[in-house]
């Protein structure tokens, strides 16, 4: 694994790369911001987008989604993945936001987290995002990178790269590495087609040396 000065060199070369990374879902307020995430679940971000340009103009409060029927809400998103549930969770939030919380998102990851469809990974992102709360939200991106560049372990978990990441980052740069690691395992540390042969990470980065050998090995 790298040590303390490689991960600051690594998440140095991110920033130079990715300056302006920042949040890519649109939203206007913490509540967009909740809607959005969880539709995002296994859906990239492009799309949700194009969904809630139109979602966001005809629901703009717990009490709308509850006003139409379940089987209305799934037709608005019917072209996002598992529509279906995350229809239901979106009118259990509302509730919920509307019985506990007077109709606002919470501010602490541990209370969004009780929202229906909320898990650790959107806690984090709308706590960091919305709140300026310090957290690292761990997505496939960040996972991935985390670990072709031995950041963390193979076999580590979800939370165990998070745990390792809020370890390994100082604690006023967690939402911005947060960020640029994303966009570097979107744009560039993809999932199917790394750029390995031009990335400035290369030499500390195992992975993407076995890559390297392996299309040198085909030519």
């Amino acid at each position: 694994m790298l040590n303390k000065s490689q991960v600051e060199y690594c998440l140095e070369v991110m920033k130079e790369m990715f300056p302006e990374a920042q949040c890519e879902l649109r939203h206007d307020n913490p509540f967009e911001l909740v809607i959005a995430v969880l539709l995002s679940a296994q859906c990239t971000d492009v799309l949700v987008n194009k969904v809630t340009e139109s979602l966001f103009k005809k629901y703009q409060t717990p009490e709308d989604y509850l006003a139409v029927s379940l089987e209305e809400l799934q037709q608005d998103i019917r072209s996002i993945g598992l529509y279906r549930n995350k229809a239901k969770n979106i009118r259990k939030l509302c509730q919920m936001l509307l019985d506990e919380y007077e109709g606002e998102v919470p501010r602490t990851k541990e209370e969004l987290m009780k929202l229906a469809g909320v898990g650790r990974k959107t806690a984090n992102v709308v706590a960091s995002v919305a709140f300026r709360e310090p957290a690292i939200a761990v997505d496939t991106h960040v996972e991935r990178v985390s670990k072709r560049l031995a950041i963390c372990r193979w076999k580590d978990s979800v939370l165990e790269v998070e745990q390792t990441l809020m370890r390994k980052v100082p604690k006023d740069e967690w939402a911005d590495t947060h960020h640029r690691m994303i966009f570097f395992g979107r744009y560039h540390c993809k999932a199917r087609n790394p750029e390995c042969p031009e990335c400035p990470l290369l030499e500390l980065c195992r992975e993407g040396q076995k890559r390297m050998k392996k299309l040198n090995k085909a030519k």
